[in-house]
């Protein structure tokens, strides 16, 4: 799969609509009771990114993205406002924000994950595309130093530590992070007049699994 390391213009992102979905089959049974289960083990996000254009200069800036992304072909990263961090929104990133992991002694490298929960319920989501510069690491709550203890690849969210964590500590990290997405489609259809009388193109956009 060819992916670009380039971040669509954050400033367009802001104020696109979109969301994570999720696949469950539904059977009901001749009781009216039903069975349920999902194909996907982890959600989906799509986005309109049409609905962050606001000017003309905008929607040069969007074709020039699309164009060199040549429509679905390349993935791309995209900074969704409303989950972007390891910590809640108005927080700032700390080394302990998410546990990701528990050594063993052995293993050096691990996946950056961030953890939804609700009631005795949660979710781990793998983290894939984190934001350079942005990554903090920690094993017992003692915060390690990237290039020394610790090295983070942007490109696949892979920490891999210089020594292996002792077995049983508690190896947390906490980052930015953005989504890897591609077109949802190979046209974008634009009216100047339409656009500026208030109408915007649609413009979807998926995240890839990578």
């Amino acid at each position: 799969m060819s992916f670009h390391e380039t971040r669509f213009p954050a400033d367009l992102s802001f104020g696109a609509m979109g969301g994570p979905e999720r696949r469950t089959d539904v059977v009901e049974l001749s009781s009216g009771h039903e069975e349920r289960n999902t194909p996907w083990a982890d959600s989906r996000r799509r986005f309109d990114a049409g609905l962050g254009l606001r000017s003309l200069d905008d929607i040069a800036q969007l074709l020039a993205f699309f164009e060199a992304r040549r429509g679905q072909l390349h993935g791309f990263r995209w900074k969704d406002w409303s989950d972007f961090k390891s910590c809640p929104p108005s927080g700032t990133v700390a080394a302990i924000d998410q546990v990701i992991a528990h050594g063993d002694g052995a293993r050096r490298v691990f996946q950056l994950t961030k953890t939804y929960r609700s009631g005795s319920a949660s979710y781990a989501r793998p983290i894939t595309k984190p934001v350079a510069g942005t990554v903090l690491a920690a094993v017992q709550d003692v915060e390690m130093q990237e290039g020394v203890h610790f090295e983070i690849d942007c490109s696949t969210g892979l920490v891999t530590f210089a020594e292996p964590p002792l077995a049983g500590v508690e190896v947390s990290a906490g980052f930015e992070f953005d989504v890897p997405v591609r077109f949802d489609t190979d046209r974008i259809s634009v009216s100047v007049a339409s656009f500026q009388a208030g109408q915007v193109p649609d413009v979807p956009v998926v995240e890839l699994r990578v």
